[in-house]
């Protein structure tokens, strides 16, 4: 008879797993993480580094646009030739200015979208930001919106030359098939 309780025992003393607080838990981290989802939104810039590769197989009809940035001013190229020198304004670089001569690029040049970025050793960040945003779109107003126009999404990065001492604008003369766009 002993040996009968000690089975009854064994069979008793079986443990139940209370997963209780486990759904709780889920219950109130579902949805606290779907309803955060619709408030993190990550963006992502593709940038097209230049190789060495590339540099050789370099076609002198194509038109390159460069974005030389330097501490005291803009300089906006087509690889060959300066296009528009933008000096700094007391503010600082001219966006503005900077914006609405890529713009005049793109009317003249609507299949263009790839545009090289220069800078001098030490630009700062909030530069750099600040002309990639300028280079890929501009905003227009349209039915009280403010929607993006793309200007040249495809950005790349390198170093800045050093300067040259042309100092002619030559925006005009794109129209006119002159140098440069």
């Amino acid at each position: 008879m002993k040996l009968n309780r000690r089975r009854r025992r064994r069979g008793n003393n079986e443990v139940e797993l209370d997963v209780t607080p486990f759904m709780n838990l889920m219950i109130v981290l579902v949805p606290v993480l779907l309803l955060s989802m619709v408030f993190v939104h990550t963006t992502v810039i593709d940038l097209n580094f230049p190789s060495g590769e590339a540099a050789a197989a370099l076609d002198i009809d194509q038109i390159h646009l460069e974005i030389q940035v330097y501490q005291d001013e803009i300089v906006v190229a087509d690889g060959r030739s300066v296009i528009k020198r933008i000096k700094d304004t007391a503010l600082g670089h001219d966006f503005r200015t900077l914006s609405l001569t890529l713009q005049e690029l793109k009317r003249r040049l609507p299949e263009k979208k790839d545009a090289t970025i220069l800078l001098e050793d030490q630009t700062d960040y909030q530069t750099l930001v600040s002309v990639m945003d300028s280079a890929r779109a501009y905003r227009v107003e349209e039915d009280a919106e403010m929607l993006p126009v793309e200007l040249f999404p495809e950005i790349s990065l390198g170093d800045a030359p050093a300067r040259s001492e042309d100092t002619t604008d030559s925006v005009a003369s794109i129209a006119n098939g002159g140098a440069g766009v």
